[in-house]
């Protein structure tokens, strides 16, 4: 699955200021509740605590993928966070969070929901691109890198 097929430019924050996950998660469910006017902001936080309370969604070397799903969405959603500063986040690899990118997936879609997480993986797990991305200095810059990579790991 295309990355960039969940995620738009008005999604990609660059330079975000949170202290901590439940911040970094309500600035997450402003973006995607933005996208889909079925959902509501408080619906979106819910559905991420609720799947983070299974398991932390911290992959390790400072990058998390936290994700829910909704009843009311048709689409995959997604939103892309670098932050200002590094967060606690509960990682297996004890280290602190900079790059969350979110999603909000579709009650019935199983199987494009990890498609969505294995090419988000992928992408963030590209030689180089952590660093592209933590170097970001504007929104814009921040999606270009990530639309860049994301064409590039398609073509491979």
């Amino acid at each position: 699955m295309d990355v960039l097929s969940c995620l738009s430019p008005e999604r990609t924050l660059a330079g975000v200021s949170a202290s901590s996950k439940k911040r970094v998660f309500e600035i997450l469910s402003q973006a995607i509740a933005g996208a889909c006017s079925e959902i509501s902001e408080q619906d979106v936080l819910e559905s991420l605590f609720a799947r983070e309370r299974i398991g932390c969604t911290g992959l390790g070397q400072g990058i998390a993928l936290p994700h829910g799903r909704a009843s009311c969405c048709d689409n995959i959603i997604g939103a892309l966070l670098l932050l200002e500063d590094p967060i606690s986040y509960d990682s297996s690899d004890g280290q602190p969070v900079d790059i969350v990118f979110a999603l909000l997936v579709p009650e019935k879609a199983h199987d494009d929901h990890i498609s969505c997480l294995s090419s988000i993986a992928k992408l963030l797990r590209q030689p180089g691109i952590t660093n592209q991305i933590r170097n970001a200095y504007s929104n814009q810059a921040l999606f270009d890198i990530v639309s860049t990579a994301s064409k590039k790991s398609a073509a491979e």
